[in-house]
C-alpha cells in the first residue's frame, strides 16, 4: 500500500514512452520508486502505532517479538533502498516489481501474526493489486495479482497464533467491525485520492500530448518548406545565372554604355540579380546544401551592426532606429539563420509600420536579446495566443503568420525563443532571446 500518490504518473509516462520521451519515463519511475520509499516509512510508523493500540490499549495479546522482527526487516530493506536509490537515475520495471512484493510479503506475516483473514486489515491486498496495476507493466502486475491471492489462500488454510473473536450482533461495539469499518474508510480514502489524482495526471498527460503532436506537425510543415523552398533555389540558380551573363554583356554594349541613365538602370538589375543569387544561396545554405562557402568568422557587434545596415539598404524604411547595447564583442559565427530570423521580424514590423521600425539588441546573464518595435496597430489577442503556429494571421495584422512561424522554429532549434507583446503607446515589440553559446565560437588555449 506504499506508492499510492505517484503511481498514476507511472500510467501517464506510458504513452510518452511510446513517444519516444524516454527521460520522462526515467524521471517518472525514479520519482515513484522515492515516493514508494517515503510512503513506506509512512506504513512502518502506522504499523507501529497500531500495534502499541491494539495491543495495549484495546488489550489483545499481540506477538510483538515476531511482528517487531517482521518491522526491523521491512526497516532495514526501506532504509538500503533509499541509500540505494540516492544514486541511480532510472528505476526499471523489475525493481518496482520487488519493492512492491516485499510490501506483500510484509503485509503477510503483520497479519499472519495477528488474526490472519479475522484481521479487518486483510483487504489492504486490495490496494496493493490496485498500485502494481498502475505501476507495473504486464506481465509483472499480474505477478502482484497472484502473489497477493496465494498470500490471501494461504492465511486462510494456515493455523495462526491469534485467532480474533468475531462477534457482529454486536454492532460497532465489537473490534473487528470497528477494524473492518477503519479499514474501509481508509481504502475507500486512498481509493478517492488515488482516482482523482489518476485524473489529473492522464488531464495533464493529454496536454503533454497534443504538445507533442502541434510540435511534430510543425516540424513536418517547416521540412516540406525547405524541400520546396531547396527545389526552388535550385530552378531559379541557372535564370539567375543567365540574366547576369546577358545584363554583364549589355553593360558593355556602346550604346548602352553611351546613355548615362541606361547604363544606370542595367547596374541596378545586376545588383537586384546578385542580391537574387545570393538569396538562393543563403536558402541553400540553410537547407544544408552548400556551394563550397566556408563558415564565415565574425564577431558580435560586427555582425549586429551588417545585420542592421543590409536591412536598412535593401528595404529602405522611412525611420529605422537602431541601438546596441552589447558590451562584450566575442568571436562568433556569421549564422544564416539568425539573420533571414531577424530579417523576417523586421519585415513584419515595416509590414505593420512603415513610418517606424526599431532594432536594439543587448547582451544579458550570456544571453542576446533583440528587440524589434513598431509603431502599428499591435497583434491581436489569439496571435499572440497562438503566437508560432502556421498561418497565425490577420487582417489587422499584416505579416504576422508564417514569418513569425518560422522564426519561433528557428530561435527554438538554436536553444532560444521568441516572444511578442504590445507596447502600451501602440504598436508590438517582439523579442529574440538566444544563447550566446549557440553562436559563439570556442577559445581554446595552448596547453600544449
Amino acid at each position: 500500500m506504499q506508492a499510492r500518490s505517484s503511481a498514476p504518473e507511472a500510467a501517464a509516462d506510458v504513452v510518452t514512452r511510446q513517444l519516444g520521451v524516454s527521460g520522462s519515463q526515467d524521471r517518472t519511475g525514479l520519482r515513484n520508486m522515492q515516493q514508494l520509499i517515503q510512503l513506506r516509512w509512512i506504513a512502518v510508523v502506522g504499523q507501529i502505532v497500531t500495534i502499541l493500540v491494539v495491543h495495549y490499549g484495546i488489550g489483545i495479546a499481540l506477538p510483538l517479538g515476531p511482528m517487531g522482527a517482521v518491522l526491523a526487516g521491512l526497516v532495514a530493506f526501506n532504509l538500503g533502498s533509499q541509500l540505494w536509490w540516492k544514486r541511480r537515475a532510472q528505476v526499471s520495471n523489475l525493481a518496482m516489481l520487488i519493492g512492491l512484493l516485499v510490501d506483500v510479503v510484509s503485509l503477510t506475516l503483520q497479519l499472519y501474526y495477528s488474526g490472519g483473514i479475522t484481521n479487518p486489515f486483510v483487504f489492504l491486498y486490495l490496494l496493493q493489486v490496485v498500485l502494481g496495476t498502475v505501476l507495473l507493466r504486464s506481465p509483472a502486475n499480474w505477478i502482484i495479482a497472484a502473489a497477493a491471492g496465494l498470500c490471501f489462500t494461504a492465511l486462510a488454510v494456515s493455523p495462526t497464533p491469534l485467532q480474533i473473536a468475531v462477534e457482529p450482533g454486536k454492532g460497532l461495539a465489537d473490534h473487528y467491525v470497528q477494524g473492518l469499518l477503519i479499514c474501509f474508510l481508509l481504502v475507500a480514502a486512498l481509493l478517492v485520492v488515488f482516482i482523482t489524482r489518476i485524473g489529473r495526471i492522464l488531464r495533464e498527460r493529454d496536454v503533454r500530448l497534443a504538445q507533442l503532436r502541434q510540435r511534430a506537425a510543425e516540424e513536418e510543415h517547416i521540412v516540406r518548406m525547405g524541400l520546396l523552398a531547396s527545389g526552388a533555389a535550385h530552378e531559379l540558380g541557372t535564370p539567375l545565372s543567365t540574366l547576369s551573363v546577358i545584363l554583364g554583356d549589355w553593360q558593355h554594349l556602346p550604346t548602352i554604355a553611351s546613355e548615362t541613365e541606361l547604363h544606370h538602370d542595367v547596374a541596378e538589375m545586376l545588383a537586384q540579380v546578385a542580391r537574387c543569387k545570393s538569396i538562393v544561396t543563403n536558402i541553400l545554405l540553410s537547407a544544408g546544401e552548400t556551394r563550397g562557402e566556408s563558415p564565415v568568422e565574425t564577431t558580435l557587434h560586427e555582425l549586429l551592426d551588417d545585420l542592421a545596415q543590409e536591412w536598412r539598404t535593401a528595404r529602405a524604411p522611412e525611420s529605422f532606429r537602431y541601438q546596441r547595447h552589447c558590451q562584450d564583442d566575442p568571436s562568433i559565427v556569421s549564422d544564416d539563420g539568425l539573420r533571414q530570423m531577424v530579417f523576417n521580424v523586421l519585415d513584419n514590423a515595416l509590414e505593420a509600420s512603415p513610418a517606424w521600425v526599431a532594432l536594439e539588441a543587448d547582451c544579458r546573464d550570456g544571453q542576446l536579446v533583440i528587440e524589434v518595435s513598431d509603431a502599428g496597430s499591435g497583434f491581436a489577442a489569439d496571435i499572440l495566443e497562438r503566437l508560432g503556429t502556421p498561418y497565425n494571421s490577420s487582417k489587422g495584422r499584416p505579416g504576422g503568420g508564417l514569418g513569425l512561424f518560422l522564426s519561433v522554429n528557428v530561435a527554438r532549434t538554436l536553444g532560444g525563443r521568441l516572444t511578442a507583446r504590445n507596447r502600451p503607446q501602440g504598436g508590438a515589440v517582439v523579442t529574440l532571446t538566444l544563447p550566446l553559446s549557440a553562436i559563439a565560437i570556442e577559445e581554446h588555449g595552448d596547453d600544449e
